[in-house]
């Protein structure tokens, strides 16, 4: 391949010992046709120069990246499912394929999705379906556009398979999916280890994790460094939680082995992005409590970081992991007026008066049932971008009694100083979504004559996104 300064290979992993992944093949695909390749993100770690062929090479055939793993590893790893405890679990359709550091120094994993089977599938094929990387695709797209700390997709290649699902026509094409993502160790990883009562192996982890993703955490003896990296983790998983809510995300599927310890969204299956506001709103249709709906995801958060924190007490005093818990409510809330109000391009004020106002906000939207993202767009700028929105296409709404104190409020809001009010995107009357009857649309004139205009039009409009907000710049 063609070398470039830019490309810093890892093996960071494998400092953790065979105790925590399995070397594996990817399966051996009839087919491999290049989807989508992510050239912004390839040139921040050095691969923007491998052409297409190169591409799919390491990308659908998984030739070994140089100066990185030999052989693929399948990571070991327990979880609840639903607040299940299932220890059969681990990469039974994914591995990890490479590690490298991006322009900023950071390590991050190439990640697989839908690579074939691992002695973690139990009775599953491995595979995944082209609609389910097409989704994930989309998803980390927009999440990133809107400024949530998330995987990103990388690559998306066809494979030439007809896979049979329940929950979708079938049969159905395959893909492998290929992300990029700031470490796959998740709260599942440290379960493992207390379920077989490795004490050792959980300090080595603690170490590892500080070592290399949370530097912050870093002290001289294990109690205070489990401590303070527990610490760590929920903070950074009270700001992830908080960005999903102000980009009105679900998540769907928030078990323990999806929440990665540095904070960083990602494996994206029954997501959905709120049509309107409403807290019990649901991603997943086998999600039938709501346990997961829309306003129960910081208390899920909460209660897969009191799972972590019973991994930890062999290492560290329990009272002091008590007391990280208990700040969580107060770091959420702190965590979302900072996301929110980045979102809508406003100055933060003081806590009283920035709680008026979300809570004013959040009331209107729920009584009127009124678009999300329309609204958030609408919004965006404070006082000095109001007046299109009360001459625009939903001036009615604006006009109306339940949103007469939001207005109020919003005329004494000043846009924030990096405000991008003046960009094509917020001079238009609507914004760009990415709803679920949107995302279908866009599958079927692939699946009925493998037309991919609608996909590739629907990034292009993501990619508007991206460039208004600013959150997620150009190297």
């Amino acid at each position: 391949m063609p070398v470039d300064p830019a490309y810093r290979p890892e093996q960071i992993h494998a400092e953790l010992g065979a105790a925590f992944a399995d070397p594996v093949k990817a399966a051996d695909f009839p087919a491999t046709i290049l989807r989508y390749r992510n050239d912004r993100w390839a040139r921040r770690v050095g691969l923007a120069g491998l052409d297409d062929a190169e591409w799919i090479g390491h990308f659908g055939r998984f030739d070994p990246l140089p100066g990185s793993f030999t052989a693929p590893l399948a990571l070991r790893y327990h979880g609840h499912q639903f607040r299940s405890y299932n220890p059969d679990l681990g990469d039974g359709r994914g591995f990890l394929f490479a590690q490298l550091r991006d322009d900023a120094g950071r390590l991050l994993d190439l990640g697989t999705k839908g690579s074939g089977t691992t002695p973690y599938s139990r009775r599953g094929d491995g595979r995944l379906t082209l609609k389910g990387g097409i989704r994930e695709v989309l998803a980390t797209a927009m999440l990133e556009a809107l400024g949530v700390e998330t995987s990103k997709s990388f690559s998306l290649i066809e494979t030439g398979e007809a896979l049979h699902r329940n929950d979708e026509p079938s049969p159905t094409r395959s893909g492998v999916l290929v992300r990029l993502s700031h470490g796959h160790i998740r709260i599942g990883t440290f379960q493992r280890l207390l379920a077989e009562e490795d004490t050792e192996s959980l300090a080595r982890l603690v170490s590892h994790c500080t070592r290399h993703y949370l530097p912050e955490a870093r002290r001289e003896t294990m109690a205070e460094e489990a401590l303070v990296l527990f610490d760590s983790v929920a903070g950074r998983t009270a700001r992830m939680t908080a960005q999903w809510f102000a980009a009105g995300f679900v998540h769907g599927v928030l078990n323990t082995d999806n929440i990665n310890i540095t904070g960083e969204s990602f494996d994206y299956g029954p997501y959905r992005f709120l049509p309107f506001y409403d807290p019990g709103f649901t991603a997943a249709y086998f999600d039938q409590t709501g346990l997961y709906a829309f306003g129960r995801q910081a208390d899920t958060i909460a209660w897969n970081l009191a799972r972590l924190a019973e991994c930890l007490i062999p290492l560290t005093p329990q009272p002091g992991l008590e007391a990280v818990l208990d700040t969580f409510g107060e770091r959420f809330w702190d965590e979302l007026r900072e996301a929110l109000f980045r979102r809508l391009g406003i100055v933060v004020g003081d806590r009283e008066s920035d709680t008026v106002l979300i809570r004013t906000l959040f009331t209107a939207l729920r009584q009127t049932r009124a678009p999300f993202e329309a609204v958030m767009f609408d919004l965006y700028g404070g006082a000095s971008r109001l007046e299109k929105a009360l001459g625009g296409p939903r001036a009615a709404l604006y006009a109306g009694a339940e949103f007469a104190p939001v207005i109020a409020l919003w005329r004494d809001r000043a846009a924030a100083p990096d405000a991008r009010l003046e960009s094509a995107y917020f001079g238009a009357d609507e914004p760009e979504s990415l709803l679920y009857d949107e995302i279908e649309a866009l599958w079927e004139p692939i699946a009925e004559r493998d037309s991919w205009i609608g996909f590739a039009a629907k990034l292009t409009g993501i990619e508007r996104v991206r460039l208004a907000y600013g959150f997620a710049p150009d190297p």
